[in-house]
């Protein structure tokens, strides 16, 4: 596998992330479904049974070469883990890794897992647009999976969607449906103690399988391979509450009626010879109080998209190291375009919109907002239409020079 700056003109060709590559029509047959339009996909096998697709992109290259994969693995804000399976035991590190920390790839039995990939190199990036048939606030990262021969990482299953697309060399997959979904103790991963395969294949370059939540599933490389995963979020109802709940207190004081608060008050209460029993009615008290809390559709709906938008805690935007002035942003913008930066997360709604976290309201915005964060890109010429509006070049100004923001339409 050759080495390729990240920056390589003939890569950015490739994978030129464009509108109607991003926002493919849902009704439009696509090799990336298997000649199933995203609608049809959606419908018969989202969340609901496996599909092997062949050749889903033919001629795809690796986003990332052998070489440049090992060097973001040895980066302190990269999620990377190394297993191994010698002498039949299975062990897990986590990374960064050096160089020399990893075994070299005539040894058997290995792999190196990078996560978020795509929050690192627009290449990926570009490769995880295309799964945009999903909502952004379901997409979560494009993981690469480099394994030696014989590597892989155990039968196991995931609880989320997956589309397993091989771009380099060749693995073997075997899947079932089973209802066993017991582990193997005493190993540092989650391995299943019983898999039985139902059905088993081997994909090569531009092959990809896509499993629902809970499919088992069992990938070992026939030689050298990587494999890259798009995953997507699925919060549990355990996660979603609490993380409501303790939204739903930071923002306590703005949804507070009165400027002054009524405190706990009990003039009831009597002398006690029990002082460490919890008094019976300062439970009903605060019962009460818990009672009146309520929310709407419009909190649910701000929460969401606050959280979905906020960025993984390894993130960090790089502003420009000379930033340009907004007269002269506006004028390259006008030639060049811009584009969201591949870690910038957009979402909005009928009302809001979230960026990187927080919200904002739509307002004069939602002229030009949505097409920004559905195509995550505008050219030149539609940039022109919008900087007559000073509101406009102020907001994406300030994006730019916050590193939320990229000059020039094209990755």
């Amino acid at each position: 596998m050759p080495k390729r700056s990240p920056d390589h003109p003939e890569d950015a060709r490739k994978q030129r992330a464009s509108p109607s590559l991003a926002c493919p029509s849902p009704d439009t047959p696509t090799p990336l479904l298997g000649g199933l339009s995203p609608a049809q996909f959606m419908k018969k096998y989202w969340q609901k049974k496996p599909l092997l697709i062949r050749q889903a992109i033919p001629g795809i290259e690796a986003p990332l070469s052998r070489d440049e994969l090992f060097a973001l693995a040895d980066s302190d804000d990269v999620e990377s883990r190394l297993i191994t399976h010698f002498r039949k035991r299975w062990a897990l590190e986590h990374g960064p890794f050096a160089a020399d920390e990893l075994p070299t790839p005539k040894t058997r039995q290995w792999t190196l897992l990078v996560q978020g990939a795509d929050l690192h190199d627009d290449r990926a990036r570009a490769l995880l647009d295309r799964f945009r048939f999903a909502p952004d606030a379901r997409l979560d990262d494009l993981m690469i999976s480099y394994a030696s021969d014989g590597g892989g990482v155990g039968p196991h299953f995931d609880s989320y969607d997956v589309f397993l697309l091989q771009v380099h060399g060749k693995r073997r997959w075997r899947i079932g449906a089973q209802r066993d979904l017991s582990l193997r103790e005493g190993l540092p991963l989650k391995v299943l103690a019983n898999f039985e395969p139902e059905e088993e294949w081997v994909l090569e370059p531009g092959d990809m399988l896509y499993l629902p939540p809970h499919i088992a599933h069992d990938g070992v490389a026939e030689g050298e391979c990587m494999t890259c995963s798009i995953g997507f979020r699925s919060p549990s109802t355990d996660e979603l509450t609490s993380q409501f709940l303790y939204w739903l207190a930071e923002r306590g004081a703005d949804n507070t009626p009165s400027a002054n608060p009524t405190l706990y008050r009990d003039p009831d209460q009597p002398a006690v010879t029990h002082p460490a029993q919890l008094p019976p009615a300062l439970v009903e008290r605060v019962s009460s109080v818990l009672a009146k809390v309520r929310w709407n559709d419009a909190d649910v709906s701000s929460f969401v998209g606050s959280w979905l938008s906020e960025p993984k805690s390894n993130v960090v935007f790089d502003a420009p190291e000379k930033p340009l002035d907004e007269a002269r942003f506006v004028a390259r913008a006008a030639k060049s375009g811009i584009r969201l930066d591949r870690r910038t997360i957009l979402l909005y709604d009928a009302r809001s919109y979230y960026l990187n976290g927080e919200q904002y309201l739509l307002k004069e915005a939602r002229k030009w907002l949505p097409e920004l964060a559905d195509n995550r890109l505008l050219d030149g010429k539609r940039f022109v239409t919008l900087s007559h509006d000073s509101s406009v070049t102020v907001s994406l100004h300030e994006w730019y020079c916050a590193g939320w923001l990229r000059l020039g339409a094209l990755a």
